[in-house]
């Protein structure tokens, strides 16, 4: 469920986990995931089916994001903006963002935006999964992006793990050399907490990570 605390935000949890508060109720777990998917499908892929479009950057204003949802699906009548708000900020990955009256996804971009995200502390090694068959392939091309507009890169190897299990029960894990990917000017960002974007990886900057995925390597 989607709660909200007078002190602390908003938080998915029957208890405010700073204080304790029971907290303003707002949703509940069923609502909340999909007015989730529904969000993230807007801002990602297909803003044109609700009538909106996302701007350069991937905004659009909340207000007619709250409008746009509540007149496709009637049962969510009562949405206001700080609903939506609730669920970007309490969002666990970080992949929305909000800034005054207005609200974009971080990463998972399949219509053409170009984001502005940070682009400095990039850890030294980022990671990305294969599948065994795709690992001889990726080592001898390098990494480009495929169903999405940008490689994703995840912040550790266990995170890594998490987003190849999807596709593959155990996948193989790429690391990267980001100081010699920015010291050849290629810019890598920061979306999520977990996760960075970059245009391509070349081959000679990827190398199977070897440590079990919860050791990082050493700096």
């Amino acid at each position: 469920m989607l709660k909200e605390c007078t002190q602390h935000g908003y938080f998915r949890a029957e208890s405010c986990p700073v204080c304790g508060a029971q907290g303003r109720f707002l949703m509940n777990d069923r609502e909340l995931d999909h007015l989730g998917r529904v969000m993230t499908g807007i801002l990602r892929h297909f803003p044109e089916k609700y009538g909106l479009a996302v701007d350069e950057r991937g905004w659009i204003e909340l207000p007619k994001l709250v409008q746009a949802i509540s007149g496709h699906h009637r049962g969510y009548h009562w949405l206001r903006v700080h609903h939506l708000v609730g669920i970007a900020e309490s969002d666990a990955k970080g992949r929305y963002e909000v800034k005054e009256d207005r609200v974009r996804a971080t990463y998972g971009h399949t219509v053409d935006v170009n984001l502005d995200l940070p682009t400095e502390n990039i850890p030294e090694s980022l990671f990305y999964p294969v599948t065994t068959e795709e690992a001889a392939i990726v080592l001898e091309v390098g990494l480009k992006p495929s169903d999405r507009k940008k490689v994703h890169l995840s912040r550790t190897a266990a995170d890594a793990k998490a987003a190849g299990s999807v596709r593959t029960p155990n996948p193989i894990i790429l690391a990267v050399d980001t100081r010699k990917a920015r010291d050849r000017g290629i810019v890598i960002m920061q979306a999520g907490k977990t996760v960075f974007l970059v245009d391509a990886v070349p081959a000679d900057l990827l190398r199977r990570h070897e440590l079990p995925v919860d050791e990082a390597p050493p700096s």
